[in-house]
Protein backbone atom coordinates (compact mmCIF):
# COMPACT_ATOMS: atom_id res chain seq x y z
CA UNK A 1 0.00 0.00 0.00
CA UNK A 2 3.06 2.49 0.88
CA UNK A 3 5.04 1.91 -2.62
CA UNK A 4 1.36 2.12 -4.40
CA UNK A 5 0.53 5.45 -2.64
CA UNK A 6 3.94 6.70 -3.57
CA UNK A 7 3.50 5.68 -6.80
CA UNK A 8 0.45 7.73 -7.35
CA UNK A 9 2.00 10.64 -5.87
CA UNK A 10 4.93 10.76 -8.32
CA UNK A 11 3.17 9.73 -11.49
CA UNK A 12 0.53 11.73 -10.57
CA UNK A 13 2.31 15.19 -10.12
CA UNK A 14 3.87 16.87 -12.78
CA UNK A 15 7.59 17.06 -12.95
CA UNK A 16 8.02 20.65 -12.43
CA UNK A 17 11.46 20.97 -11.55
CA UNK A 18 12.18 19.55 -15.36
CA UNK A 19 9.75 22.51 -16.83
CA UNK A 20 6.93 22.32 -19.65
CA UNK A 21 7.58 21.44 -23.34
CA UNK A 22 8.83 24.34 -25.47
CA UNK A 23 6.30 25.61 -27.81
CA UNK A 24 3.14 24.55 -26.33
CA UNK A 25 1.09 28.07 -25.38
CA UNK A 26 -1.91 30.18 -26.37
CA UNK A 27 -0.57 33.83 -26.66
CA UNK A 28 1.97 36.03 -25.61
CA UNK A 29 1.97 38.62 -22.83
CA UNK A 30 4.38 41.81 -23.44
CA UNK A 31 5.97 43.76 -20.73
CA UNK A 32 7.24 46.98 -20.55
CA UNK A 33 8.74 48.22 -17.66
CA UNK A 34 8.83 52.02 -16.40
CA UNK A 35 12.85 52.55 -15.84
CA UNK A 36 12.88 55.16 -13.53
CA UNK A 37 11.00 53.27 -11.43
CA UNK A 38 12.38 50.24 -11.40
CA UNK A 39 15.93 52.13 -10.55
CA UNK A 40 13.85 53.12 -7.20
CA UNK A 41 12.58 50.15 -6.32
CA UNK A 42 15.76 48.00 -7.12
CA UNK A 43 18.20 49.06 -9.87
CA UNK A 44 19.51 51.82 -7.91
CA UNK A 45 20.54 49.56 -4.42
CA UNK A 46 22.09 47.18 -7.26
CA UNK A 47 24.15 49.84 -8.92
CA UNK A 48 22.35 48.99 -12.16
CA UNK A 49 24.15 50.33 -15.31
CA UNK A 50 20.52 50.94 -16.41
CA UNK A 51 19.92 53.41 -13.94
CA UNK A 52 23.42 55.84 -14.53
CA UNK A 53 22.04 59.06 -15.57
CA UNK A 54 24.21 58.70 -18.38
CA UNK A 55 21.14 56.24 -19.97
CA UNK A 56 17.29 57.92 -21.03
CA UNK A 57 15.68 54.79 -20.47
CA UNK A 58 11.38 55.31 -20.45
CA UNK A 59 9.38 52.03 -21.34
CA UNK A 60 11.99 49.64 -21.41
CA UNK A 61 11.02 45.65 -22.54
CA UNK A 62 10.98 43.61 -19.56
CA UNK A 63 9.85 40.66 -21.61
CA UNK A 64 7.59 38.53 -23.69
CA UNK A 65 5.88 35.73 -22.18
CA UNK A 66 4.18 33.13 -23.46
CA UNK A 67 1.50 32.72 -21.59
CA UNK A 68 -1.70 29.72 -21.26
CA UNK A 69 -5.54 30.85 -20.74
CA UNK A 70 -4.98 29.35 -17.08
CA UNK A 71 -0.85 29.66 -15.93
CA UNK A 72 1.66 30.24 -18.31
CA UNK A 73 4.88 27.79 -18.66
CA UNK A 74 8.66 28.89 -17.58
CA UNK A 75 11.74 27.40 -17.91
CA UNK A 76 11.12 24.57 -20.34
CA UNK A 77 13.23 22.20 -22.18
CA UNK A 78 14.23 22.98 -25.35
CA UNK A 79 16.36 22.25 -28.44
CA UNK A 80 17.57 25.31 -28.85
CA UNK A 81 21.20 26.34 -27.80
CA UNK A 82 21.56 29.18 -25.44
CA UNK A 83 22.18 32.61 -27.03
CA UNK A 84 25.54 34.17 -26.78
CA UNK A 85 26.83 36.57 -24.87
CA UNK A 86 26.59 39.28 -27.89
CA UNK A 87 23.19 38.12 -28.14
CA UNK A 88 21.85 39.34 -25.06
CA UNK A 89 24.06 42.26 -25.11
CA UNK A 90 22.59 43.08 -28.43
CA UNK A 91 18.98 43.59 -26.12
CA UNK A 92 20.36 46.09 -23.86
CA UNK A 93 18.88 49.00 -26.05
CA UNK A 94 15.49 48.08 -25.55
CA UNK A 95 16.11 45.95 -22.33
CA UNK A 96 18.63 48.01 -20.32
CA UNK A 97 21.04 44.64 -19.74
CA UNK A 98 21.75 41.61 -21.39
CA UNK A 99 21.44 39.95 -18.03
CA UNK A 100 17.76 40.82 -18.04
CA UNK A 101 18.04 39.20 -21.88
CA UNK A 102 19.68 36.09 -20.38
CA UNK A 103 17.29 35.88 -17.45
CA UNK A 104 14.19 36.57 -20.00
CA UNK A 105 15.60 33.86 -22.51
CA UNK A 106 15.86 31.41 -19.52
CA UNK A 107 12.81 31.52 -18.22
CA UNK A 108 10.22 32.31 -20.99
CA UNK A 109 11.97 32.51 -24.11
CA UNK A 110 12.68 28.64 -23.75
CA UNK A 111 9.38 27.47 -24.19
CA UNK A 112 8.60 29.47 -27.38
CA UNK A 113 9.97 26.73 -28.98
CA UNK A 114 12.22 29.66 -31.13
CA UNK A 115 15.64 29.79 -31.28
CA UNK A 116 17.57 32.55 -29.38
CA UNK A 117 18.04 34.91 -32.01
CA UNK A 118 14.22 34.37 -33.45
CA UNK A 119 13.06 35.08 -29.66
CA UNK A 120 15.01 38.19 -29.43
CA UNK A 121 13.79 39.70 -33.13
CA UNK A 122 10.72 38.92 -32.07
CA UNK A 123 10.53 40.17 -29.08
CA UNK A 124 11.87 43.33 -30.56
CA UNK A 125 9.32 43.30 -33.12
CA UNK A 126 6.47 42.80 -30.29
CA UNK A 127 8.22 46.34 -28.44
CA UNK A 128 8.55 48.36 -31.69
CA UNK A 129 4.62 47.34 -32.67
CA UNK A 130 2.92 49.28 -29.79
CA UNK A 131 3.48 53.11 -29.25
CA UNK A 132 4.44 54.12 -26.56
CA UNK A 133 2.91 57.62 -25.11
CA UNK A 134 5.71 60.14 -25.74
CA UNK A 135 3.88 62.39 -22.69
CA UNK A 136 5.60 60.13 -19.99
CA UNK A 137 8.92 61.12 -21.60
CA UNK A 138 8.15 64.51 -20.76
CA UNK A 139 7.85 64.82 -17.35
CA UNK A 140 10.64 67.04 -15.30
CA UNK A 141 10.03 65.94 -11.49
CA UNK A 142 8.43 63.20 -10.27
CA UNK A 143 3.98 63.30 -9.91
CA UNK A 144 1.83 61.00 -8.67
CA UNK A 145 -1.28 59.77 -10.74
CA UNK A 146 -3.84 57.48 -11.20
CA UNK A 147 -2.73 53.97 -12.37
CA UNK A 148 -5.86 53.82 -14.52
CA UNK A 149 -4.41 57.14 -16.61
CA UNK A 150 -1.48 54.71 -17.51
CA UNK A 151 -3.79 52.71 -19.08
CA UNK A 152 -5.80 55.43 -20.79
CA UNK A 153 -2.65 56.96 -22.41
CA UNK A 154 -1.56 53.77 -24.13
CA UNK A 155 -4.96 53.05 -25.33
CA UNK A 156 -5.07 56.48 -26.80
CA UNK A 157 -1.67 56.02 -28.45
CA UNK A 158 -2.95 52.44 -29.86
CA UNK A 159 -6.10 52.55 -31.42
CA UNK A 160 -5.80 48.93 -32.13
CA UNK A 161 -5.98 48.18 -28.00
CA UNK A 162 -8.70 47.54 -25.47
CA UNK A 163 -8.94 47.57 -21.87
CA UNK A 164 -9.51 43.64 -21.73
CA UNK A 165 -6.10 43.37 -23.92
CA UNK A 166 -4.13 45.65 -21.18
CA UNK A 167 -3.11 45.97 -17.80
CA UNK A 168 -1.41 47.84 -15.49
CA UNK A 169 1.00 46.49 -12.39
CA UNK A 170 2.13 48.63 -9.50
CA UNK A 171 4.73 47.64 -6.72
CA UNK A 172 5.25 49.53 -3.63
CA UNK A 173 3.31 52.35 -4.23
CA UNK A 174 5.02 52.63 -7.87
CA UNK A 175 3.44 52.15 -11.62
CA UNK A 176 5.61 48.74 -12.39
CA UNK A 177 4.76 47.46 -15.29
CA UNK A 178 1.97 47.83 -18.39
CA UNK A 179 1.05 44.31 -19.70
CA UNK A 180 -0.05 43.68 -23.64
CA UNK A 181 -1.58 40.69 -24.47
CA UNK A 182 -0.84 39.64 -27.69
CA UNK A 183 -1.29 36.69 -30.29
CA UNK A 184 1.53 34.53 -31.57
CA UNK A 185 1.40 36.29 -34.33
CA UNK A 186 1.58 39.80 -32.30
CA UNK A 187 -1.77 41.18 -32.60
CA UNK A 188 -3.61 42.31 -30.00
CA UNK A 189 -6.50 40.09 -28.36
CA UNK A 190 -8.09 40.09 -24.74
CA UNK A 191 -6.23 38.73 -21.54
CA UNK A 192 -7.18 35.93 -19.93
CA UNK A 193 -8.44 35.96 -16.02
CA UNK A 194 -4.36 35.47 -15.15
CA UNK A 195 -2.84 38.17 -16.90
CA UNK A 196 -5.58 40.92 -16.18
CA UNK A 197 -4.29 42.32 -12.48
CA UNK A 198 -4.51 45.99 -12.56
CA UNK A 199 -3.24 48.26 -10.15
CA UNK A 200 -6.32 50.27 -8.52
CA UNK A 201 -3.98 52.58 -7.04
CA UNK A 202 -5.61 56.58 -7.51
CA UNK A 203 -2.17 58.32 -6.57
CA UNK A 204 0.85 55.78 -7.56
CA UNK A 205 4.31 57.37 -7.96
CA UNK A 206 5.96 58.02 -11.28
CA UNK A 207 9.12 59.21 -11.43
CA UNK A 208 10.76 61.46 -14.68
CA UNK A 209 13.54 59.96 -16.96
CA UNK A 210 16.77 60.60 -15.38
Amino acid sequence: MRMMLLGLLIWGSPLWAEGERAGKFDYFVLSLSWSPNWCALEGDARGADQCDNRHDYGWTLHGLWPQNERGWPSYCRTAERDPSRGQTKAMTDIMGSGGLAWHQWKKHGRCTGLSASDYFELSRKAYSGIVRPPVFRKLTKPVTLPAKVVEEAFLEANPTLSPEMITITCKKDRIQEVRICLTKSLSPRQCGKDSLRDCTLRNAAFAPIR
